[in-house]
C-alpha cells in the first residue's frame, strides 16, 4: 500500500453497517464510517467524488444484484465491499453460496478501481453473535482468501477488542454508534495508507457497570424493541431494507451517481454534499 496516497473517488457497496446505522445525525439520518471517510478523503483532493449504494438489510446476493454493477461502472479509485454477514445471522444460511456471490463481486469489483477494501466486521460479544461466531469466522476465512488472490486489502475490525466493547454499540446491539463508526473510519483510513489520526484500537476508558437493576431492564427493552422485530424479520424472510435503494443510486437508471463538497474551494472539513453533474465525473480508474 503506498504511504500518504491521494484519491479522487470513493464507492461504497454492502449493507447496514455500510449505510451507516446507528450513526444518527440530528436530521433522523445515517451518517456512518463510510461518510465520515469521504469527508476525510475529500479535504485532500479537490474535485473529490462519493458514493454510497449500500442498504440496511441486504443479502449478499441482492448486494451483488444491485449494488456491485453500479459500482463497477464508476470506476472508483477506492471500492469498500462489506457484505454476507446477514447471510450468517440467517437461521438457515447456504454458505456455499455466500462463497460464490461473494466471490463474484470481488471478480467484478477488484478490476473496476485501483483498490478494493473488504472488512472482517466488529462483532459484540454476546449470545446472538456467539451463536452465529463459527459462520462468521468462516466468512473472514473467505474474505481473506479472495484479497489474496484479487489484490484487495483487508481491514480487521473483528480481532479488535475495542470494538466489541458494548459502549460502542447502539441500544440494538447489531450496529455500532457514532463511537464504533469514527474509529471503523480510521481503520479504513489507515489501511489505504494515509497517516493515522487516531488510535483506532485503543481501549475505551474504564467505567462502572452499570446496576443489576438497569442492565436487566435494559435487557427487557432491547429484547421488546430490537430483538423481537429481528427475529421476526429473520423468520418471515423480510428485511428492513425491502423497497429501499442506496443514499447514490438511483433505481430509475439502476446506476449510481456521484455527489462532490458543496463548497469545492474550502480546504477543511467537508460540510455539505451536492449532486456532482455528469462532466465532473473522474476520469477511469487504472487497475
Amino acid at each position: 500500500m503506498e504511504l500518504n496516497a491521494s484519491y479522487t473517488s470513493l464507492v461504497a457497496v454492502g449493507d447496514s453497517f455500510t449505510e451507516g446505522m446507528s450513526d444518527l445525525l440530528p436530521d433522523g439520518t445515517y451518517r456512518g464510517w463510510a461518510d465520515v471517510l469521504a469527508s476525510r478523503l475529500a479535504s485532500r483532493s479537490p474535485g473529490f467524488r462519493y458514493a454510497n449504494l449500500a442498504v440496511r438489510g441486504k443479502l449478499i446476493s441482492q448486494i451483488v444484484d444491485e449494488q456491485v454493477g453500479a459500482a463497477a461502472a464508476m470506476q472508483a479509485d477506492v471500492v469498500t465491499l462489506v457484505g454476507g454477514l446477514n447471510d450468517t445471522l440467517r437461521p438457515k444460511c447456504d454458505m456455499a453460496m455466500v462463497r460464490g456471490r461473494l466471490e463474484e463481486a470481488v471478480e467484478r469489483l477488484a478490476p473496476s478501481c485501483k483498490q478494493l477494501v473488504l472488512m472482517r466486521s466488529p462483532g459484540r460479544n454476546g449470545p446472538v453473535f456467539d451463536r452465529f461466531r463459527p459462520r462468521m469466522e468462516a466468512l473472514f476465512a473467505l474474505i481473506d482468501d479472495l484479497a489474496g488472490r484479487h489484490g484487495a486489502v483487508v481491514v480487521d475490525l473483528y480481532s479488535a477488542p475495542s470494538l466489541s466493547d458494548p459502549r460502542m454499540w447502539d441500544a440494538d446491539r447489531l450496529h455500532l454508534a457514532a463511537e464504533g463508526h469514527r474509529r471503523v473510519a480510521e481503520a479504513v483510513w489507515q489501511t489505504l495508507g494515509l497517516p493515522p489520526e487516531l488510535d483506532w484500537q485503543a481501549p475505551v476508558p474504564a467505567s462502572l457497570p452499570p446496576h443489576w437493576a438497569n442492565r436487566r431492564a435494559d435487557d427487557i427493552r432491547f429484547a421488546r424493541r430490537h430483538l423481537g422485530p429481528w427475529i421476526g424479520r429473520r423468520l418471515t424472510g423480510r428485511s428492513s431494507g425491502d423497497g429501499r435503494w442506496g443514499a447514490q443510486f438511483d433505481p430509475g437508471t439502476t446506476s449510481g451517481f456521484w455527489i462532490t463538497p458543496a463548497d469545492a474551494e474550502a480546504p477543511g472539513p467537508v460540510t455539505g454534499w451536492r449532486r456532482a453533474s455528469p462532466e465532473e465525473g473522474p476520469s477511469p480508474a487504472s487497475s
